[in-house]
């Protein structure tokens, strides 16, 4: 029987074992390495080309996120599975555009790991219950339009305040562009930050490059 070859990449040395123990209970997965961090991750898919990526989002140095990227973008036909404790939208968009084949929660039983594994392995793609209720969801608007699915629950207009309050603008200076007043630029602002769960300039700012909607 050929196994299935997969990398294990968690800052967690007890998690990597754990995830071992367990992924060793099938007969057709092999755990072929670990890496601690996402630059290692990359290398040691370099060095031994696993089929499958398991992947945590939050580790020292490059995370998960960019090491997805990265690996999606090198190494053609491996796979990449996120597993991580995090299912907030501004997590999973993020990782679905970076390419990630997979997205399963760290409280999954260890079947439905196993079942991702051979699911992304086989060329499709796994999402656990509630990532992917979050993404049918805010697919589709209430209205039935499709919404930017990078920015889950913004108005289009939302966006672009978002956009330029994270470029550094002033709410009358964006008000001068978007031909609104201050006020309702004021507005929008609150919205948005409302609506995602932020408290500051800086948090809009971090959520603003972490989506892609503006480059460093």
């Amino acid at each position: 029987m050929e196994k299935i070859r997969v990398l294990l990449a968690d800052d967690h040395a007890i998690l990597r074992e754990g995830i071992r123990a367990l992924l060793s209970l099938s007969k057709d997965i092999e755990v072929v390495g670990e890496a601690g961090d996402g630059q290692a991750a990359i290398d040691r898919v370099g060095e031994l080309s696993p089929d499958v990526v398991l992947m945590d989002i939050a580790m020292p140095g490059l995370d998960g996120l960019e090491a997805t990227r990265r690996i999606k973008e090198r190494f053609e036909g491996v796979k990449v599975l996120i597993l991580t404790q995090h299912e907030n939208r501004e997590y999973v968009f993020p990782i679905l555009k970076a390419g990630a084949d997979g997205y399963v929660l760290k409280k999954a039983a260890g079947t439905e790991l196993i079942s991702a594994i051979r699911a992304v392995y086989g060329g499709g793609t796994f999402l656990y219950p509630s990532v992917a209720k979050t993404v049918v969801e805010d697919y589709l608007r209430p209205d039935g339009t499709v919404s930017d699915r990078r920015h889950p629950r913004l108005t289009d207009r939302e966006i672009e305040v978002l956009k330029l309050v994270a470029e550094g603008k002033s709410n009358q200076e964006i008000a001068d562009l978007l031909c609104l007043s201050a006020k309702t630029v004021n507005g929008h602002r609150t919205n948005i930050m409302e609506k995602l769960d932020l408290h500051s300039r800086t948090e809009l700012v971090k959520y603003a490059i972490r989506t892609g909607l503006i480059q460093i």
